[in-house]
């Protein structure tokens, strides 16, 4: 099969697209047949050596998170059969992983009816982190929530599992997310100059709880200027008047330094058939930015470096 593999750590550009045995699966495990392979800031992250000293040697391979058809069943599988469409978390710990022509699985959940597997793709990670962020900061039906840089894939996730819940959510996105957010019952506003003072008039008054979902340093005073000091997290402690009421997915230094809350994500994946509910009743989508084939990797992670990439980022195969 073709999979993308690294032997060496370093940018993306360590990257190469080789032919490879297909892995087997072991016991517990599947094998499918990739349809469609989410990208994510930790690829590039792993590709650099993070957990370097936690995994196998090299060589490894990428994609931590997978869409396809069941191809073969590991010892003691059950409630799955050959041809089944489903989703996931790809393992990662061997030479090949998600971002390849088969890929090995040990937690899944089917696709739902309607669904793509471009779409199921893109849900494990963000949808994993977004559940968990509103679990930790104690988020209650009937509240305010700030969804602080809600264009990104986990604050999309989150502002949709908040309303879900029955929380009112003030988000913040650039223009490009914007009306998609308000669709979905947001209110929206953008970042740069006023951003404090425009969400206090969307609330009415002060904030309940806020949610850091943007890039670490995301700017909220001025889109032109550095950051403050902390990033985003001294303007949303001032909105919601206390730092425990604050919880942070990206900015843990800050947080510390100020007092906010962090999620610290023990990627579980328990709730993948939850997950897979909710994409089916249409309340958990993620945005597809742009699909790429596995040749055009450097491409992709180019854009997604840019942290800029508008939504999911997604090879297809």
């Amino acid at each position: 099969m073709k999979a993308l593999q690294f032997d060496r750590f370093g940018s993306p550009d360590v990257i190469v697209l080789r032919d490879v045995p297909k892995p087997d699966p072991g016991p517990g495990q599947i094998r499918i047949a990739v349809r469609a392979c989410g990208l994510n800031p930790a690829d590039w992250a792993t590709v650099d050596g993070l957990l370097a000293d936690q995994l196998p040697p090299l060589p490894r391979g990428l994609g931590l998170e997978v869409a396809g058809t069941v191809d073969a069943l590991g010892e003691g599988v059950t409630g799955v059969e050959i041809g089944d469409r489903v989703f996931g978390p790809a393992t990662f710990d061997g030479p090949t992983a998600g971002g390849a022509e088969y890929a090995l699985m040990a937690a899944w959940a089917g696709i739902p009816e309607g669904v793509t597997a471009e779409q199921a793709a893109a849900l494990p990670m963000a949808a994993e982190t977004a559940w968990h962020a509103l679990d930790d900061l104690g988020v209650q039906p009937g509240e305010l929530l700030l969804v602080h840089g809600a264009g990104g894939t986990v604050g999309e996730a989150a502002v949709r599992l908040a309303l879900h819940r029955g929380v009112r959510v003030i988000a913040t996105a650039g223009p490009a997310r914007a009306a998609a957010l308000e669709e979905i019952g947001a209110q929206v506003t953008g970042y740069g100059d006023g951003m404090t003072q425009r969400v206090t008039a969307l609330a009415g008054g002060r904030v309940d709880r806020a949610l850091d979902t943007a890039p670490t340093g995301g700017r909220v005073d001025r889109a032109d200027q550095p950051s403050p000091a902390g990033g985003s997290l001294p303007a949303l402690i001032g909105l919601t008047g206390d730092p425990d009421r604050v919880l942070t997915v990206s900015d843990f230094a800050a947080a510390a330094d100020l007092g906010a809350r962090v999620t610290h994500i023990d990627m579980r994946y328990d709730l993948m058939d939850e997950f897979a509910r909710l994409a089916g009743e249409g309340v958990l989508v993620v945005s597809i930015a742009r699909t790429y084939t596995l040749d055009q990797i450097q491409e992709a992670a180019g854009l997604s470096q840019s942290r800029r990439p508008g939504g999911k980022l997604i090879l297809v195969l």
